[in-house]
């Protein structure tokens, strides 16, 4: 039996062109630890996305088994329409298709930016994306509102859910990071263990990653947007209290966004809410679904716990 996990990492991601990101934050919390750690990017510009898969990657072969969570979809919905792109003649019908598919839309872009899927002919009519001034992008004639099984769960229970994967545009839009991390998740998937998609058993990886909500913890610990906004120390100290994790002093200053307290919060709710064999179960209706389009870590847990 594999040992339990020896530290949990939350990572607020970025889908933005370039190599170098502010908004990307990384947080861990070690198991036999209440105190969080906030880490520093190794260049000065901000993590890549590359910085933080060889970083993690620096962890497992230091010989520590890590629970990742990323704030991006791993899938796009499926169910709904039983295809990710309806009537689109060549539609993956896997996760990891779909990750090939949205990787080789962009592979001749750097730093696995995502959005070269807005300038293929077919596929750009399912997304609402910058509009670029070649004509690519903009909002698709096939774009909708359409919610993964997860998201509409997440929305039931807790009353909150993310914007729709297909919304690449405005603050909420989280199309673009999803692309973004779907490119990372194409090319490590061999060597990671992709919660709940990989067939492999996680209790046999050393690292295991799994979808985050920073705002659903939040949420969780009952601290609204305005508490965020007007106190943000305070409400991440009060949500940290309900997760059994230590304060921290500060926070950090220019990210207007505040990713570093959504790195935070998810490592303390990583630690809180897993299992350390199974993750976090997944009630049996939901296996194939979450198999198929991904889960949000922790969403299936009651407000308390």
């Amino acid at each position: 039996m594999s040992k339990g996990f020896d530290c949990f990492v939350g990572i607020d991601w970025s889908g933005a062109k370039g190599q170098y990101h502010r908004g990307i934050q990384v947080a861990m919390l070690a198991a036999k630890s209440n105190s969080l750690q906030y880490i520093e990017p190794p260049d000065k510009r901000g993590w890549s996305r590359q910085m933080v898969m060889d970083w993690l990657q620096s962890l497992t072969a230091s010989g520590y088994r890590v629970l990742a969570g990323f704030d991006f979809a791993f899938a796009h919905p499926f169910v709904d329409t039983n295809s990710y792109f309806p009537d689109y003649a060549n539609s993956p019908e896997t996760p990891t298709d779909l990750w090939a598919m949205v990787d080789a839309a962009s592979d001749h872009l750097p730093y696995q930016y995502g959005g070269g899927i807005w300038h293929d002919a077919d596929l750009r009519h399912y997304y609402n994306a910058p509009k670029g001034k070649d004509g690519s992008g903009g909002r698709g004639s096939r774009f909708a509102s359409r919610r993964r099984v997860t998201e509409q769960n997440t929305k039931t229970r807790h009353f909150r859910a993310p914007s729709p994967t297909f919304n690449c545009v405005g603050p909420a839009g989280v199309g673009t990071g999803s692309l973004a991390g779907m490119r990372m998740l194409h090319h490590y998937q061999n060597d990671i263990h992709i919660w709940p998609i990989s067939k492999t058993l996680p209790s046999a990886a050393d690292l295991v990653v799994v979808e985050i909500f920073p705002a659903l913890y939040f949420k969780m610990a009952g601290i609204t947007d305005r508490m965020k906004a007007d106190m943000p120390l305070v409400a991440l100290n009060t949500a940290l209290t309900y997760f059994g994790t230590n304060h921290v002093a500060s926070i950090a200053d220019g990210l207007p966004d505040r990713d570093d307290m959504d790195a935070l919060i998810s490592a303390a709710a990583l630690k809180a809410y897993h299992d350390p064999l199974h993750i976090f179960p997944i009630s049996p209706e939901y296996y194939q679904v979450a198999a198929c389009e991904g889960w949000i870590f922790g969403s299936s847990c009651d407000k308390n716990g």
